[in-house]
């Protein structure tokens, strides 16, 4: 590894006062060295015993001997630190102000916990963490004047991780946590930080108790610049724990897990037996998350409470976390066949393209994998036993609330909606909805699940009405047909996407379950099918899809070619079928796309001419010429490319300079002061209201450049009250 160079600006503390305490020797003396060269005016504190407690020195003056030999400015003082007033009184009565505050005092009395005496506890906790907080009480009314303080507080790997015979002294140090913790968040307001340092460096109290190869590695030297960093003006870090030790350094910080709720309603009461049943659980660290503060952790029990309150958290119900990137979009893009070979593919393959977007059916994965990790099915069917091999999809359907963002956390919630006896098998409908860091829904899911050989338990023959219908093809002529190969490796590359179920990639299991090969996945097959109806009928545009079934008839082969056929229909909705081309097998049923605009694209052409934001633009143009001292008063030219089937479909100008609204590019040669991208049917969400102009610059549907600022004087003119 190549070493970082060396910031030719040096760090310097002219003009600060730095006390530190337990300045004697070893840490706190490199302390005081270290801030004394850098032009700090140092309080040199150390009562001068041993690191038992016991006796005194002259420690403090051979500190502060160094430091003015090498020219900088000192003081000793050898007051303990259970009278911290007296040491800031040292510093006010010789600089007049305290700018940095280490408190680095400390001992030692190793006693296992049954011996230890009440002396030897409370004289460590006075030292560490008594001490600590009078020193620090001290000086704070002197910070807050200044509106500037940075303290230090030295906690331990004994308090972070706890060490036999140190019961009194790892109590103390992590008690110093939870101060600095506090002291963090009472003094942002006035430009005071703290954090604290867990420092392992050779000294009087290690000596004799870390190995010797340790010990002589362990130079209290290394640590220093640590501390100094911490404490100067340029470091914005507060409430950090930072450990460091022989050269290296790192943040420690505490995490807890998803946990696990422990009742099923807010009216009952926690069995330990279902305690012991779901340990787990609890324990379970796979998801660990950092809290930032003491509000995070109240606000997350509150949603606990209110899933509680609405009856969500049952056997019956599993809630997890779905988190993507961009890599996760574009290889879910790849396993439904999308290709560089087809110049449209690449906003769904490369993240740095201008209209990159995700492709709407990646969403149906938040819900699948939480259904597949979970035991909801399961807990559905106790009449009888199933594994892999008995369960064939059978139903999906997918709607999109709001157009999801390119990466982000979603929480995903799934029920189990209905179980219907089919005889030959039992139907297991799930529905997952996926909400955003918000709580605001994305997304909805309902899977339906068939077990082959579960069914015959008297049950319900028919789906309830909250199970989303499919709907059969239009008996006339496919408005469009559209030929996708699959390829040989598809199924392979999907499953990569989360459904590792082996019926897709291991030939032996396939057998088992009666394939002579692995067939490609139906939500691949689903993916593929929806692709090309979103080319075929939403200008391939991933924003104007709404909704989509499909039923899963018969498995498709990887390599084999489908044919997509597709009918148009009056409520923007499009009816599709897939069929195998190389044996005419219909695999696809029932199936539809519901589209917020349907937009045709006709070969080698771009999109229809006539746009739904025309009429915006329309009443833009009457706003202007009604007001044009107010336009004009603007004084700027906007540039809007509208466009569908992420292609530039039009360009409107607002001129404001000269109360003009055309469309076209801008003319007379001259340019666009700010110029703003967004989609057709965005542009209408937009106009009525919908869509804030700061949410969809935040999730990338709008994108502006040039002169951002200008930008927010549009928002009296883009309100319409026109019947679009």
């Amino acid at each position: 590894m190549v070493a970082p160079k060396e910031n030719t600006q040096q760090l310097r503390y002219d003009g600060r006062v730095v006390v530190v305490t337990g300045a004697g020797a070893g840490l706190g003396r490199e302390y005081a060295l270290l801030f004394g060269s850098r032009g700090a005016k140092v309080v040199v504190n150390d009562l001068g015993g041993n690191f038992h407690g016991q006796g005194k020195s002259n420690a403090a003056d051979k500190v502060v001997e160094e430091i003015r030999a090498a020219g900088g400015v000192a003081v000793p003082d050898y007051n303990s630190v259970v009278e911290g007033d007296k040491i800031i009184q040292t510093a006010l009565e010789n600089f007049g102000r305290v700018d940095i505050l280490v408190n680095n005092a400390g001992i030692l009395r190793d006693r296992s916990l049954a011996r230890i005496s009440d002396e030897d506890w409370n004289l460590i906790h006075d030292v560490h963490l008594k001490g600590s907080f009078l020193t620090t009480r001290a000086a704070w009314p002197v910070m807050k004047k200044q509106n500037y303080g940075r303290i230090i507080m030295t906690s331990s790997n004994s308090g972070v991780y706890g060490n036999f015979g140190q019961a009194n002294y790892s109590a103390a140090k992590l008690g110093l946590v939870g101060l600095a913790n506090t002291v963090a968040i009472e003094g942002a307001k006035n430009n005071i930080h703290c954090n604290v340092i867990v420092p392992t460096a050779a000294s009087r109290m290690t000596e004799g108790i870390l190995p010797e190869i340790l010990f002589n590695e362990l130079k209290p030297k290394l640590i220093a610049p640590v501390v100094a960093y911490l404490c100067h003006e340029t470091c914005d870090d507060t409430g950090a724990i930072i450990e460091s030790a022989a050269g290296w350094a790192t943040k420690v910080h505490f995490v807890r897990g998803r946990g696990c709720v422990l009742r099923t309603a807010i009216d009952e009461d926690v069995s330990p037996e279902y305690v012991q049943q779901v340990w787990n659980r609890v324990t379970d660290m796979s998801e660990a998350t950092h809290l930032n503060a003491i509000g995070e952790a109240s606000l997350s029990l509150v949603g606990v409470l209110e899933k509680l309150r609405d009856g969500k958290n049952n056997e019956n119900s599993v809630t997890e976390t779905f988190r993507y990137g961009f890599k996760d979009a574009i290889l879910y893009a790849l396993g439904v066949g999308a290709s560089v070979i087809d110049p449209t593919d690449l906003k769904f393959l490369y993240e740095n393209n201008p209209e990159f977007a995700v492709l709407p059916t990646f969403f149906i994965l938040p819900g699948l994998l939480s259904v597949m990790g979970s035991s909801l099915t399961a807990s559905a069917i106790k009449h009888t036993t199933f594994d892999l091999t008995n369960i064939l999809h059978g139903e999906q359907y997918i709607e999109l609330f709001e157009a999801p963002s390119t990466e982000g956390v979603l929480t995903t919630t799934s029920t189990v909606l209905d179980v219907v006896d089919k005889k030959s098998g039992a139907l297991v409908i799930t529905q997952s909805d996926s909400y955003d860091e918000q709580g605001t829904l994305i997304a909805r899911n309902q899977s339906s699940t068939f077990v082959v050989g579960a069914g015959n338990f008297n049950g319900k023959t028919k789906a309830g009405p909250e199970v989303k219908p499919l709907v059969p093809n239009p008996k006339r002529s496919p408005d469009a047909s559209v030929e996708v190969p699959t390829h040989k490796n598809q199924a392979a590359v999907y499953r990569l996407s989360g459904d590792l179920n082996p019926m897709h990639i291991d030939p032996s299991f396939s057998a088992i379950a009666g394939y002579k090969v692995p067939i490609l996945h139906g939500l691949c097959t689903m993916g593929v099918s929806v692709k090309a109806v979103l080319k075929q009928f939403g200008g391939d545009d991933p924003s104007l899809f709404r909704a989509a079934k499909v039923r899963f008839s018969k498995p498709v082969l990887p390599g084999q070619t489908l044919r997509v056929d597709m009918w148009k229909e009056s409520n923007n909705r499009v009816c599709f079928r897939t069929v195998v081309v190389d044996t005419n097998t219909e695999v696809l049923s029932g199936a539809y796309v519901d589209f917020k605009q349907i937009v045709v694209i006709k070969p080698n052409m771009t999109a229809a001419v006539d746009l739904q934001s025309d009429a915006v633009f329309a009443g833009i143009k009457d706003r202007v010429a009604e007001n044009e001292a107010k336009a004009k008063a603007i004084n700027a030219v906007f540039l809007y490319k509208i466009t569908s089937g992420g292609k530039v479909a039009k360009e409107w100008v607002l001129d404001l300079k000269n109360a003009k609204v055309y469309e076209g590019p801008v003319q007379g040669g001259g340019k666009a002061d700010t110029t703003m991208t967004i989609a057709d049917g965005d542009m209408i969400e937009l106009a009525l209201g919908k869509l804030q102009p700061q949410t969809a610059f935040m999730k990338g549907k709008l994108k502006i450049t040039g002169n951002i600022m200008l930008a927010q004087k549009l928002a009296p003119l883009l309100k319409t009250e026109a019947k679009l």
